[in-house]
């Protein structure tokens, strides 16, 4: 599944995790994606969108 919000385009990003000794090792951040049935042109359509998007209101959620 590809963890990108079909509304504002946010995707995973990547860092580093450094231990308490300074090991230094790859680590992703993931957004908070669900899969919601929302009005799309009048339609009801399941789409991928992040939680802020949902919180906003910048998505309009199909009972």
């Amino acid at each position: 599944m590809a963890r990108r919000c079909d509304i504002c385009g946010k995707e995973p990003q990547v860092g580093k995790q450094i231990s308490h000794s300074h090991r230094i090792s790859s680590r992703r951040w993931l957004p908070n994606i669900r899969v919601v049935r929302a009005y799309i042109n009048g339609k009801t359509k399941r789409i991928k969108v992040c939680t802020r998007c949902l919180r906003s209101g910048k998505v309009e959620r199909a009972r």
